[in-house]
C-alpha cells in the first residue's frame, strides 16, 4: 500500500484529503509542519507527499525546496492563493511533480496523485557502471554522482538525473521534447505544459557557467534540444577477489 503524507496546518482541508485518499487503497499521514515531516521521513517510507503552499508560520516551497534535494520522492504543491505561472514555474523549478490550485475536485485531484505515483527514475541496472565524461564534468551512474570540473559533488533530482543521462547517451543528436519527457519520466500532461522547458532550465543552473547563455543545452527552436559536448564513456568492471591457489 502506497504511504502518502499530506502537509497542510488546515485541519479541515487535511482531514477531507485523509479520508478521501485512505478510501482508494492509500495509507495517509497528515502533518501540520516540516518539523512533523522530517521526523515521519526519518523513520517511516514514504512514496508521495502532498504540500501546501500557505502553512501560517512556514513557506510550503521551503519545504519542496529542502525535499527534492534529499529525496526522490514525488511532491505535489496546492495551493489556494498564490495562481500566477510564476508561483507555478518556482515551485516546478524547486522540483515539485505537480502544481494543483484550489479549489479542485477530488477524482481530478486523485488521478494526479495516481500520474504522479507512476512516474519513477530510471532503474539503474545492476551492472551498469558505466562514467561519462564532458568538459571537465564526470556522471557515475551507478553512485548517482556527478562530479563538476573543480571536485564539487553537484546533487540532481530524478527528473535531472534522468535527463542528463538521456543527453549524454546521445550527444550532438537533436532529442525531441516528447523523447526527452519519456526519457525524465516527466509526466506529459501536467498542470503546467511546459515542464520539460523547466526541467531543462534546472539542469542549466546546475551545469551551465551561464544559465541564460547555455553552451552545453542548446535550444533547438520548435524541434527539441541538444547536448553540445564530447562525452566519453568509461565502464568500469567488477573486481572478484582471486580464490585460493
Amino acid at each position: 500500500m502506497k504511504h502518502l503524507v499530506v502537509v497542510d496546518d488546515d485541519t479541515q482541508l487535511r482531514g477531507l484529503l485523509i479520508d478521501y485518499l485512505s478510501q482508494h487503497a492509500f495509507r495517509v499521514t497528515g502533518l501540520k509542519d516540516s518539523r512533523q515531516l522530517a521526523q515521519l521521513l526519518a523513520t517511516d517510507q514514504v512514496d508521495l507527499v502532498i504540500v501546501d503552499l500557505n502553512l501560517g508560520h512556514e513557506d510550503g516551497l521551503e519545504i519542496v525546496r529542502t525535499l527534492s534535494s534529499r529525496s526522490d520522492v514525488p511532491i505535489i504543491v496546492i495551493s489556494g492563493d498564490r495562481l500566477e505561472e510564476t508561483d507555478k514555474v518556482v515551485g516546478l523549478e524547486l522540483g515539485a511533480s505537480d502544481y494543483v490550485t484550489k479549489p479542485f475536485g477530488l477524482r481530478e485531484f486523485l488521478a494526479r496523485i495516481r500520474a504522479a505515483l507512476r512516474i519513477k527514475p530510471i532503474s539503474t541496472e545492476h551492472n551498469d557502471r558505466k562514467i561519462y565524461g564532458f568538459e571537465g564534468w564526470t556522471l557515475n551512474v551507478k553512485r548517482r554522482q556527478l562530479m563538476a570540473p573543480d571536485g564539487r559533488e553537484i546533487k540532481l533530482t530524478a527528473a535531472e538525473f534522468n535527463l542528463l543521462v538521456a543527453f549524454l547517451r546521445s550527444p550532438r543528436q537533436i532529442l525531441s521534447r516528447e523523447q526527452l519527457l519519456a526519457a525524465s519520466r516527466v509526466h506529459a500532461e501536467e498542470i503546467f505544459d511546459r515542464s520539460i522547458d523547466v526541467l531543462i532550465l534546472r539542469l542549466r543552473r546546475k551545469i551551465e557557467v551561464e544559465a541564460s547563455e547555455p553552451r552545453l543545452i542548446l535550444t533547438e527552436r520548435g524541434v527539441g534540444y541538444l547536448f553540445n559536448a564530447d562525452v566519453t564513456v568509461e565502464e568500469r568492471r567488477r573486481v572478484r577477489a582471486a580464490g585460493p591457489a
